[in-house]
């Protein structure tokens, strides 16, 4: 399959990007950055030059290609209502392109993203194998730039590591890899309409987090009442709270994914996310 895949030069992407071409797959990988489009080279990637924005240039890549997997998201929490927008319209642009074609369109899933999931299956209808990955919120391994480094850092700021109440909230979690893998099966057979959870570890308490944490940091770890959450831990105040344990069974059994990568604990114990 020739694929097109939009944040191909992300953290998520590139091992995505890997994944497919090891699969026999060529990529037309979408970037806005020239140090993104070397990257791509190096890998065996067609580059695509821009920006989600340009509606015109998805439009065009998604109809020349047997499938799209869109990654590209911009996370920027200062206006996060017109990340979704911009969202909505690149997932819009590329299903048209795709629509009576049957080819696959995976998205991803984002917090309150629930309009972009919509138009990705409303096209099913027009002839499109949309469908839906949904990662963990820790999707972890070298590179990651997600939760658990921002969690290392208030620790090393505030000189201890926390967590809430009795710490027994769990999150689940991924290794990019593994992650990787599910993006490869879902573009080659998931059927329309499938919501895949992109999950390994169900869900770890919070406070072996925190604990792997303070050890490798050599600060206490404690426990925070909830009402101090988001002083101490800002925009995560909220997420590090919540009990979001998940499951991936059906998606295992729909695609015959395995993941083999360790899991976030074993992950953390390699010590790479502490030296970066």
């Amino acid at each position: 399959m020739r694929i097109f895949v939009t944040g191909a030069a992300g953290y998520i992407g590139t091992a995505v990007v890997r994944e497919l071409i090891g699969a026999g797959h060529q990529v037309v990988g979408l970037t806005r950055s020239e140090s993104g489009a070397q990257v791509l080279e190096n890998m065996g990637a067609e580059v695509a030059h821009g920006v989600l924005e340009d509606l015109d240039l998805l439009r065009s890549r998604a109809a020349t290609s047997d499938g799209v997997i869109h990654l590209a998201f911009n996370h920027d929490f200062t206006n996060f209502t017109a990340s979704l927008a911009t969202d909505l319209r690149a997932i819009e642009a590329m299903g048209e392109a795709l629509a009576g074609s049957n080819k696959p369109l995976i998205i991803t899933a984002h917090a309150n993203g629930k309009a972009s999931e919509d138009a990705a299956l409303s096209f099913i209808e027009k002839g499109v194998r949309a469908s839906i990955v949904s990662l963990a919120p820790s999707v972890h391994g070298e590179g990651d730039k997600g939760f658990v480094p921002q969690l290392i850092r208030i620790a090393k700021e505030r000189g201890s590591s926390a967590y809430i109440g009795d710490g027994t909230n769990r999150w689940p979690a991924i290794h990019r890899l593994d992650a990787a893998v599910l993006f490869r099966l879902a573009v080659e057979t998931a059927p329309a309409g499938s919501r895949l959870d992109g999950v390994d570890d169900e869900g770890i308490p919070f406070r072996d987090i925190a604990g792997v944490i303070g050890r490798y940091l050599g600060v206490p770890v404690v426990s925070i009442p909830r009402e101090e959450a988001q002083a101490i831990f800002g925009f995560l105040g909220m997420v590090a709270s919540l009990d979001l344990a998940r499951s991936s069974e059906e998606t295992k059994g729909l695609l015959g994914w395995k993941p083999v990568q360790q899991g976030l604990l074993a992950d953390l114990e390699q010590g790479h996310y502490f030296t970066t």
